[in-house]
């Protein structure tokens, strides 16, 4: 479909409200201000000449300037803002970037609604520490797992099995779709359903990944330690960096202790063990 952009530039004392309720009376669906104009794009459909009179009365001698707006593929823009990202021994990547990757340590993710494509500061955060905490043959529990992203990275690094627990409906078909495309399929469960509730019929686990947000995961501490095997860690981020004093003191008063953490632009990331 072609489309036109339409500047309408009212001068000094000109009755601007009057010019505005003209372009939308005329059709036009949403309205810019760039600087002293009006700034709005319209289809090969649209009635310019309806707008032009509606404004020529509202204000008269008021220019209304138009100009092509050039042919853009959206999907390809979009997905050149989406890249890799290299996370110690693993990579995050969209399927459109995945050629001549070693499958052993990429994750190829199908960047949709569901969270975690590697974009994200806390998903980074999760594994990298996640490359120092895991254990060959871990047994994990992804809380709030979104694309799936943790549980697909956590199986790649010799985790035994995953379960990527997601209360959000619209986020499991993604993370279904992620799950099968790594060839994983046999070793993570994307589930669908509360954490509070899911992580205790899950149990016991030796690692628990929690990208969520800092209020969530304190009332999630409690049930997070009882589903823990002896010697059972956990990795939390999605908390601001304004909050590490303050969650260092939850965590300890809950009878966690801090074995690592980073910051990574406004976010910090924490590992930590039952003290």
């Amino acid at each position: 479909m072609t489309w036109t952009t339409v500047r309408v530039r009212p001068g000094a004392g000109a009755p601007r409200d009057a010019v505005l309720a003209a372009m939308f009376a005329a059709g036009v669906g949403g309205v810019q201000e760039d600087g002293d104009a009006f700034v709005t794009q319209v289809d090969a459909a649209f009635n310019m000449q309806t707008l032009i009179t509606g404004v020529e009365r509202a204000a008269p001698g008021t220019p209304v300037d138009t100009a092509p707006l050039a042919d853009v593929d959206w999907t390809e823009a979009w997905k050149r803002g989406v890249t890799a990202h290299t996370v110690g021994a693993l990579t995050v990547t969209p399927p459109w970037l995945a050629a001549g990757r070693d499958p052993a340590t990429t994750i190829v993710i199908e960047p949709q609604m569901a969270f975690g494509t590697g974009e994200h500061a806390t998903t980074r955060g999760v594994l990298t520490l996640l490359q120092a905490v895991l254990r060959p043959g871990d047994r994990v529990a992804d809380l709030g797992a979104g694309s799936a992203v943790l549980s697909i990275g956590a199986v790649k690094l010799g985790a035994a099995r995953a379960a990527a627990i997601e209360m959000d409906p619209d986020a499991i078909a993604n993370a279904e779709a992620n799950v099968a495309a790594n060839g994983v399929a046999g070793r993570v469960t994307v589930v669908l359903g509360d954490a509070a509730v899911l992580l205790p019929l899950v149990a016991p686990v030796d690692l628990v990944l929690a990208n969520i947000i800092s209020s969530v995961i304190t009332l999630l501490l409690p049930v997070i330690g009882a589903a823990l095997a002896p010697g059972g860690r956990a990795i939390f981020s999605g908390i601001m960096a304004s909050e590490r004093v303050p969650m260092r003191a939850v965590l300890q008063n809950a009878g966690w202790r801090v074995t690592a953490e980073l910051e990574e632009e406004d976010w910090w990331s924490v590992a930590a063990a039952r003290a």
